[in-house]
């Protein structure tokens, strides 16, 4: 049996020559300069590559460098990243921006323990922005790196405490090789993404076969191990669709707290009924006709699952606790959160 030098040992000089012949050709890596990996690496935490794409060839188009995006208005930035979530990441993009213009001519820290100190950048991403773009020893260790970690030594631990995703960074530092770092954190990232899956592993293909000790026991998908998670709490809203005329109600959300700052459809909480609807209309004094329709929604965030009631109701008044929005403001303008942005298709269908 292999101990765990040899194993890490053993992951550069299969990963790197795996990665030139197999490495997908996405946007971001056709530069090392920072500010691309930078914005690419924040955009793919909790998202799918296949969903980033688009959106990244976006944002560069609209924000080609750091000076642009601190130059730019928020709501422009936050326009452009509507829909995919954790909406504080773009907040920290720009804030980030600005503090780099403002302090450093717009330079990128090379190490990761100075990226770490600017806001919304982990150790995740200071160890991917270090590595690629400055070729620093720097591990970027994710549920990618995790699982494959904990697939080839068979670590029985739970990956999701610190102290062991601190022990499985520090071993993949000792093993960086000089001059491929960027290489080789890429290649980690690529081989969690396409091989060594949470689901299917392509075990058959993989470049780690034969050193993989749960490959090799037939026990692949019994790691990693995690900490049992909680279950999310389930939150009843009713969702209000205020049309008057060819405008719809909307509102901005408090400055703190879930979708700080963000636009949303007027709502409340718990289950309204269609006459209690109509009474929280009249109530805001929109002077409503009556419920058009109702449709029922459900969004999951992290730790919460919003079961939603929306109701179009066409209304003969204004109130001015409102902005009042046409369609096309609607989805060109404003950034509505995924929570909100689903009911439009509701405002869309005919009578």
């Amino acid at each position: 049996m292999q101990n765990l030098n040899e194993i890490y040992a053993a992951l550069p000089v299969r990963l790197l020559p795996w990665y030139r012949e197999n490495a997908r050709d996405l946007p971001w890596r056709r530069s090392r300069e920072p500010y691309r990996v930078w914005v690419s690496e924040i955009m793919l935490q909790q998202t799918r590559v296949e969903a980033v794409i688009g959106y990244y060839n976006r944002f560069m188009e609209a924000f080609p460098n750091v000076q642009a995006l601190a130059a730019a208005e928020e709501s422009r930035v936050l326009k452009l990243w509507e829909g995919l979530g954790y909406y504080s990441r773009a907040r920290n993009l720009q804030k980030t921006a600005k503090l780099l213009v403002e302090t450093r001519g717009g330079r990128f820290p090379d190490t990761a323990a100075e990226l770490q100190k600017l806001p919304g950048i982990g150790a995740y991403t200071a160890g991917a922005v270090a590595s690629i773009c400055f070729e620093r020893p720097s591990a970027a260790v994710d549920g990618n790196v995790l699982r494959i970690i904990a697939r080839i030594t068979a670590e029985a631990r739970a990956v999701d405490l610190p102290a062991v995703r601190r022990e499985i960074a520090a071993r993949l530092e000792a093993v960086y090789p000089a001059g491929n770092c960027g290489m080789f954190t890429q290649a980690l990232m690529e081989l969690g993404a396409c091989v060594c899956t949470p689901k299917n592993p392509d075990c058959a293909r993989c470049p780690m076969r034969g050193v993989c000790t749960a490959q090799a026991a037939g026990r692949a998908l019994h790691f990693p191990v995690k900490l049992p998670k909680a279950e999310k709490r389930v939150e009843a809203r009713t969702v209000f669709l205020l049309r008057c005329g060819e405008t719809c109600a909307i509102r901005r959300r408090p400055e703190t707290g879930l979708l700080a700052g963000l636009w949303e459809f007027p709502n409340c909480a718990g289950a309204l009924t269609v006459d209690e609807a109509v009474q929280w209309a009249e109530a805001q004094g929109a002077a409503p006709f009556g419920v058009v329709r109702a449709v029922r929604k459900t969004h999951v965030f992290t730790h919460i699952r919003w079961e939603m009631t929306g109701y179009v109701l066409d209304c003969a008044e204004k109130p001015g606790a409102f902005a009042w929005a046409d369609f096309a403001a609607l989805t060109e303008t404003y950034a509505l959160p995924t929570a909100f942005r689903m009911f439009l298709e509701v405002l869309e269908m005919p009578e």
